[in-house]
């Protein structure tokens, strides 16, 4: 990555578990070069990996930072995944160097240069402390902060949302009047999905908004890397959906199962994850999954809509060594046939068993389970958004009048 003055840059990456509008801006010292970024990681989801991506583009070392369940009970309300998981799962993305566990919901300078770190990075959105406080005042003001972009689109409330709203309108493809002929509600264009009876306005840091896929989006998230002479190549396919821990140990399993391995991810286009997982399957659309599996170290490529079936044809293309699978069901194809019946007759079909059993149908289920305590989150965080958005607004808009006035002197 790139040297800012010439040195190596060491940074923290703090931040508040939100996704990232994609660009960076500096809002540090020119010549710090290390910084550090912290957060929740409450659903670590592409939006985060799409900071991430940002924060190590400013420099060389990218320590992040992730909150204990404690810390994030106390500030944001409860967490989805536990904080074993959360740090398992930041440490899977592949531009991560370090992580700190634990990491204090406040960043002062004490804890960037504990960590030898010359600055910390955060989304453009903001993070408050649970009385309203800016987590970043203090760097701030000493000129140690940087920014980069949210990821338009996605959010942690947003993903919530469309688990307690059961909506199926994210799904690549659909038209509206399929879903309402199947009894599923519309999901409006910027929903505040706090709660349906949310405050009035919306937080324009939580707000949902629709995301869009580029090709540059993709090309910035792949790795690039082609299968090089010697690479045994290993092909997975599945759903992928809310990307978890239960995948990530999948796929570090699969990693592990050849000493230079190429592993290659299929990804089942949105109308064939519903076909075979029913509901409002998948959470996350075809476009959202992709780069959720780009951003996993142990991934190398991904097949966007890859056949359900692994055929002769696929498996020639792509010089298939070693065809894996976890001790998930395995859904018959449409015609009932095998999906795997090619790999086994060749021989190179292999479960793996990553001693996870953890499945996205668990992953819903917990935040059903706590559907009040989530919706009542989602309420008071926005609440407290808007509340400091329209406090910033009327700061800026006075001393607008005032050099208004001044001029007119």
């Amino acid at each position: 990555m790139g040297l800012l003055c010439g040195r190596r840059e060491r940074f923290l990456h703090i931040y508040s578990m939100r996704g990232g509008r994609e660009g960076g801006r500096a809002g540090g010292q020119a010549g710090r070069q290390a910084g550090r970024q912290a957060t929740s990681y409450d659903m670590v989801h592409y939006g985060h990996s799409n900071q991430l991506r940002q924060a190590k583009a400013m420099g060389d070392y990218l320590i992040v930072g992730v909150h204990t369940d404690e810390e994030i009970s106390k500030h944001k309300g409860p967490p989805v995944f536990t904080q074993a998981e959360r740090y398992k799962m930041v440490r899977a993305i592949k531009w991560v160097d370090e992580i700190v566990e634990g990491a204090p919901y406040v960043t002062t300078l004490d804890t960037l240069d504990k960590y030898n770190s010359d600055f910390c990075v955060h989304g453009d959105d903001i993070t408050l402390t649970v009385d309203g406080k800016d987590t970043y005042a203090e760097v701030k003001r000493e000129g140690r902060y940087r920014e980069c972009r949210r990821t338009q689109g996605v959010s942690t409330t947003d993903l919530v949302g469309r688990m307690l709203l059961m909506t199926k309108t994210h799904h690549s493809n659909i038209v509206s009047t399929t879903h309402r002929a199947e009894g599923y509600p519309a999901h409006p264009p910027q929903l505040s999905v706090s709660s349906p009876q949310g405050p009035k306005g919306h937080s324009p840091w939580t707000g949902v908004s629709q995301f869009l896929q580029t090709s540059q989006k993709i090309i910035q998230f792949a790795s690039g890397q082609e299968a090089q002479p010697g690479d045994t190549i290993i092909y997975v396919a599945g759903a992928f959906d809310l990307f978890h821990i239960g995948h990530v140990d999948f796929l570090e399993t699969v990693y592990k199962q050849a000493e230079r391995p190429y592993v290659i991810v299929g990804l089942h286009f949105d109308q064939e994850v519903n076909r075979y997982k029913g509901k409002n399957y998948p959470i996350m659309n075809i476009h959202e999954r992709t780069l959720s599996v780009l951003a996993c170290r142990y991934v190398s490529e991904v097949v966007i809509g890859a056949p359900y079936a692994v055929g002769k044809d696929l498996l020639d293309h792509f010089k298939v060594d070693l065809v894996c699978h976890g001790k998930t069901e395995v859904f018959p194809d449409r015609d009932t046939a095998d999906p795997y019946a090619e790999p086994k007759k060749r021989g190179i079909f292999r479960t793996v068993d990553s001693g996870n059993g953890l499945t996205t149908d668990d992953i819903v289920q917990r935040i059903i389970k706590n559907r009040l305590l989530f919706e009542a989150r989602n309420q008071k965080k926005e609440a407290k958004e808007i509340a400091v958005f329209e406090a910033m607004k009327s700061q800026a808009e006075g001393e607008q009048a005032g050099d208004t006035a001044q001029a007119a002197q």
